[in-house]
Order: C-alpha cells, then sequence, then structure tokens
C-alpha cells in the first residue's frame, strides 16, 4: 500500500514512469462542481448527471511539470456536512488541494474559511492550495466577484483560478499550478519530501540521492583555519 493513504493501492512500476508523486485533495462546499473538475482534468471531458459525492472519489494522472513527470494522486471529497467525518481522515499526508466554491452561490464562497482551516489543521500548515472560483461558464448568475475572491486568496496566502468544469476552461492549468508550486517549494528546500506526512514521494531514486549531498554539505563542519 502506498505512504499517502491508508486506502489505495497504486500498483507496481508507477515510479518508472513518474519522478514525483503528489498527493491532491479537492475539496469545498456540496454542489460546487468538484467531481466535475477532477473527471474534467482525468478525462479531458465533462460529467453529465453527477451526483453528490458519498464519501470520496479517486482519480490520478500523470502529468509533466517544469520538466519533470509527476504523478497526481487526487482524493475528491464529499461537501456534505455528514460525510465530514469521513472525509476528513482522508486529508492526512496532502501536499495540495483545489479549494472550490460555485461562483453563483455565495452560501459556499462563506464556507471557504472552514475548509480552508480543516486543511491546515489535518493535512499540514504548509499544504500548498489553490482557490477555484467554478462554474465560470454562468457568469451572468455570478454572486461572488472575481476581485472579492481575489481578496480573500490574497489575504490567505492562496493561488487563485476561476474555472470551468464544463468549458474546461482553467481547469488543467489549476493542478498544474499547484503541482508547478510544490515543485518549486521542493527545489527551495522549503519542503522536504522526507518528511513523514508531506504528501510527497519520490519516484526517481537518483532525485533522492541528488539532494542527500546538497543537506548533507549544509551541516558539513567546515575546515579550521587555525
Amino acid at each position: 500500500r502506498d505512504a499517502l493513504d491508508p486506502g489505495i493501492t497504486l500498483g507496481e512500476g508507477w515510479n518508472a514512469v513518474a519522478d514525483f508523486l503528489f498527493k491532491f485533495l479537492v475539496i469545498g462546499s456540496a454542489g460546487t462542481g468538484k467531481s466535475c473538475l477532477l473527471h474534467q482534468f482525468i478525462e479531458n471531458k465533462f460529467k453529465q448527471d453527477s451526483n453528490h459525492t458519498i464519501g470520496v472519489e479517486f482519480g490520478s494522472r500523470v502529468v509533466n511539470v517544469g520538466g519533470k513527470t509527476v504523478k497526481l494522486q487526487i482524493w475528491d471529497t464529499a461537501g456534505q456536512e455528514r460525510f465530514r467525518s469521513v472525509t476528513r481522515s482522508y486529508y492526512r499526508g496532502a501536499a495540495g488541494a483545489l479549494l472550490v466554491y460555485d461562483i453563483t452561490s455565495r452560501e459556499t464562497y462563506n464556507s471557504l474559511a472552514a475548509w480552508l482551516t480543516d486543511a491546515r489543521t489535518l493535512a499540514s500548515p504548509n499544504i500548498v492550495v489553490i482557490l477555484c472560483g467554478n462554474k465560470k461558464d454562468l457568469d451572468p448568475e455570478r454572486e461572488v466577484t472575481f476581485l472579492e475572491a481575489s481578496r480573500f486568496a490574497q489575504e490567505n496566502e492562496l493561488m487563485f483560478l476561476e474555472t470551468s468544469a464544463l468549458t474546461g476552461e482553467n481547469v488543467e492549468e489549476a493542478f498544474l499550478k499547484c503541482a508547478r508550486t510544490i515543485l518549486n517549494k521542493i527545489d527551495s528546500g522549503e519542503l522536504d519530501p522526507e518528511r513523514m506526512g508531506s504528501g510527497i514521494q519520490y519516484g526517481d531514486a537518483s532525485l533522492r540521492q541528488l539532494r542527500q549531498p546538497r543537506s548533507a554539505q549544509a551541516v558539513a563542519p567546515q575546515p579550521c583555519g587555525c
């Protein structure tokens, strides 16, 4: 079983096709289009007749980000309150998250702070989160302005995009932007894939070996100049 979560077997050989594995969450209130976003990203088409998710759904896709091959392991969580105790158990060890609201529903926007608190408390304070204002195709019915959501994102140190699971607009970019930020944080040393619960695994063993001399060099004693 994969160390990133309690209930998924990735199958042999995933690390032969990917440099990294990232665990992602898709979170937010019910009816915001989370499952449709995941389906659009995985299948490149809109999910017709989508019902409310019961518990969690899972999808994965291998993407190329900044010259690295990354397998995204994505958990789509139910937004209904009665499933919160179940879905919270899947937050553990997530490296990234799409925090989704519906631009035509102020109620879903007003609940964002609670979802964000859950993510940072239960997954990691360092989880990389991108705010997604979904259903951009329904702009005439908009209840939340781009500026207002942009301000919320800035205040909470989130990236922000408006998306449409129907047309596919910005869906791929949302996942890739989140993955790109995680990679940048790994490169800068801000995120350590070796840390338990980081939500990141090395696929290519040589990448782990490349990082070890750098960390060893950082703690190597300086020669005495006397």
